[in-house]
């Protein structure tokens, strides 16, 4: 093992050992370890930072580049301990402390629909945010050095027309489908005991091929994905005893994530190559969209699919007899792709998810650009969630507080979640042209040739590749819209019989 290969293996574990009390501070710490939390968490953030930016590091890292230039992982070392040189290591720390208090304080204010409760924290972490932005450095927005942590390359110039193309397209079909009958959805808010919801979400999460030897589903306010190298990726949900399809497509959601984190390459791990050293975060995948692409395959293009509940209808049926008896695996396909103007992202159907994410990023845009207060941040969420959505916002909890993003610090991540949306529809049409039999495959339960072939050419590569790289070596072309919305015309054309309508 060189320098390097040691050295990184080192920051590496500082950051896997730092998700482990992220995790835990979500799922299983006691509401009065929060303060103490904050502070261990920005302990270890600092320590990584230091050894990252160390001249022993700096050494190691050209030592390897000079014996093989083409070393990615080490020239992604020396850059983001350029970028980081950049940022005091006080705000650094400043920002895990916050982010360890922000999170409790924020699932407080939730629980209580109170945003004054949490606004003196949303205003620390904007400010620090600004701060990062500045000292990271930009070009035409500050919300560009906050988008480029989490997906490299993105910037308010590209995805400015991206936002209006897939506007453009969402809303007349949105106005289409709403004209036509909706589904019978009654049966998905009768009484579903978590404990059954469980069962059945882990045996379809282990259908899909999630390894629980090397990982675990647990209970969370808001459902996410955290790796400890790829030997240990957990997942969580959120469970209401009286909306079935939280729980279920946010397991599949989570899944999908998971999928990517063990699929890594096993001689990857403790590498710069699965480690987000510029965001400090331990993260095997290129970037936040293609993690994204990858939970929203698996949970919409295969777990929404007919043909999928076609086959596990009975299974759910068998789970839920009494709730379930007087439904058809039809009707439950034609509920969960419901086509509902709703105020819960996590909860949104396909057509109207990209509206969500869209509202959030123009307003945290605007929250670093100092073109909107915190303040005024609830009356401008609920003026857009009226003007896009048609819907009035109740309270706090099911407006501007139902994200954990902004508690976390997650400022430029928003977006990601629609060009994983993108990048979905490139890699499975790209895998459909791959794998003839593929359809016939997934109706008949055999997940294996779809996530061999997605380990085969995105998870194994871990950080190896930029975004841009990864889309082009898999399906010949950089970011593109246009099958991600041939896929929703297709889908939301066949489901509300637009053209019979028409």
């Amino acid at each position: 093992m060189t320098d390097f290969d040691r050295l990184s293996a080192e920051i590496n574990d500082l950051l896997c050992i730092l998700n482990v009390l992220n995790w835990d501070a979500r799922t299983q710490m006691p509401p009065g370890g929060s303060a103490a939390r904050a502070q261990q968490a920005a302990t270890l953030s600092g320590v990584a930072q230091e050894k990252l930016l160390s001249p022993a590091y700096e050494q190691a890292a050209r030592a390897a580049l000079a014996a093989d230039p083409a070393d990615r992982a080490a020239q992604q070392a020396l850059n983001a301990a350029a970028a980081l040189r950049r940022v005091p290591a006080a705000l650094t720390r400043d920002l895990a402390a916050l982010k360890g208090e922000a999170q409790d304080v924020w699932a407080g204010a939730k629980a209580a629909s109170d945003f004054a409760r949490f606004a003196p924290y949303l205003q620390r972490m904007v400010q620090l945010s600004r701060d990062l932005a500045g000292a990271l450095g930009y070009e035409d927005h500050p919300y560009d050095a906050l988008l480029n942590l989490y997906e490299p390359g993105l910037s308010t110039a590209t995805l400015r027309p991206l936002f209006a193309r897939l506007r453009a397209h969402h809303v007349p079909l949105l106005r289409a489908v709403m004209a036509r009958p909706a589904p019978r959805s009654d049966f998905l808010t009768r009484s579903y005991p978590a404990a059954a919801q469980r069962a059945f979400c882990l045996q379809l999460a282990q259908a899909f091929g999630y390894d629980l030897t090397r990982g675990r589903l647990d209970a969370s306010a808001h459902p996410f994905e955290i790796s400890f190298t790829r030997q240990d990726v957990r997942i969580t949900t959120r469970y209401q005893e009286h909306f079935l399809p939280g729980a279920l497509f946010g397991t599949l959601h989570e899944t999908g994530h998971a999928l990517y984190e063990q699929g890594v390459a096993p001689e990857l791990s403790r590498t710069a190559l699965t480690s987000d050293l510029l965001g400090l975060y331990a993260v095997g995948g290129a970037s936040f969209g293609t993690h994204e692409s990858q939970s929203r395959l698996w949970e919409n293009r295969v777990g929404r699919a007919r043909a999928f509940w076609d086959l596990h209808f009975p299974a759910l049926q068998a789970h839920f007899p009494e709730q379930l008896a007087d439904v058809s695996a039809e009707e439950f396909h034609r509920a969960v792709n419901r086509v509902q103007p709703s105020l819960i992202r996590v909860e949104a159907d396909e057509l109207t998810y990209d509206l969500h994410v869209m509202l959030r990023a123009d307003l945290e845009a605007q929250l670093i650009n100092g073109e909107l207060s915190v303040q005024d941040l609830p009356a401008a969420w609920n003026a857009r969630v009226k003007a896009d959505l048609g819907l009035d916002v109740p309270d706090d909890a099911r407006g501007v507080l139902q994200d954990i993003h902004w508690s976390t610090g997650y400022f430029g991540s928003f977006p990601t979640y629609t060009v994983g949306n993108v990048m979905a529809a490139q890699f499975y049409r790209a895998a459909h042209s791959a794998l003839p039999q593929l359809g016939a495959q997934l109706a008949a339960g055999n997940y294996a040739p779809l996530r061999a072939w997605l380990t085969e050419h995105l998870y194994r590569h871990g950080r190896t590749f930029t975004p841009h790289e990864l889309l082009v070596r898999t399906t010949g072309s950089g970011l593109d819209p246009q099958p991600y919305l041939d896929y929703l015309t297709e889908k939301f054309t066949g489901l509300y019989a637009l053209e019979a309508h028409a």
